[in-house]
């Protein structure tokens, strides 16, 4: 199996997916657990320049490619022969956040981002998406005053960020799913979970 977790930024992702991978295990799942961009040393020295605070420029296109660059290394290196080896992927953040924060809020093409993905990936793409939905003034408070270089932008355009998630669940119907990432972590756990099974169910009986 192969899970993501993903969202806007506050919304409360690191709590679950610890939780979740937690609750994998206690299952009998031997879990993986990654975090995008990183995870690799490739992926990691990307993840640092992306989110560091510097004075180098990076346009949006050349970010949307560096994004796309770390998760490449990621596949091939860990979640490729991960899944060979019939281990479990929880994933934290993946091809939605590159749509979503340099497509439609960004200003790139959703769907020219999705056709690189894709190519990038070689179409490994997750069973299940549980995207954390919150405010973003809530987002913003849990934030506090320690941002990274992303986190920074502002909230109009978290605000895009937001929608973009919402826009980007409709179109994967079968596969993603919008959780309200408002309720207490053992609520939104809950959900996780229950989601979770009938994943697992559902690939089972394919």
């Amino acid at each position: 199996m192969f899970f993501v977790l993903d969202g806007v930024d506050g919304a409360g992702k690191s709590t679950q997916l610890k939780m979740f991978v937690q609750w994998l295990g206690e299952q009998g799942y031997n879990v993986v657990t990654c975090s995008d961009p990183g995870s690799t040393e490739l992926g990691d020295q990307i993840r640092s320049l992306l989110l560091g605070k510097h004075e180098t420029p990076i346009s949006m296109r050349a970010e949307m490619m560096l994004f796309t660059t770390a998760r490449t290394q990621l596949i091939q290196q860990v979640i490729k022969p991960a899944l060979a080896l019939g281990k479990t992927i929880v994933l934290d953040r993946y091809i939605f956040s590159t749509v979503v924060y340099q497509g439609h809020a960004g200003n790139l093409d959703p769907d020219e981002i999705w056709t690189m993905n894709r190519i990038a990936t070689e179409n490994h793409l997750p069973d299940a998406t549980f995207i954390l939905d919150i405010p973003v003034d809530i987002a913003m408070a849990r934030l506090g005053k320690t941002l990274d270089r992303m986190e920074s932008r502002g909230n109009e355009y978290f605000e895009r960020v937001r929608n973009g998630f919402l826009l980007e669940s409709e179109r994967w119907p079968d596969t993603v799913d919008v959780i309200d990432a408002t309720r207490t972590p053992d609520e939104i756990q809950n959900d996780i979970r229950k989601l979770a099974m009938q994943y697992i169910k559902r690939k089972a009986s394919n």
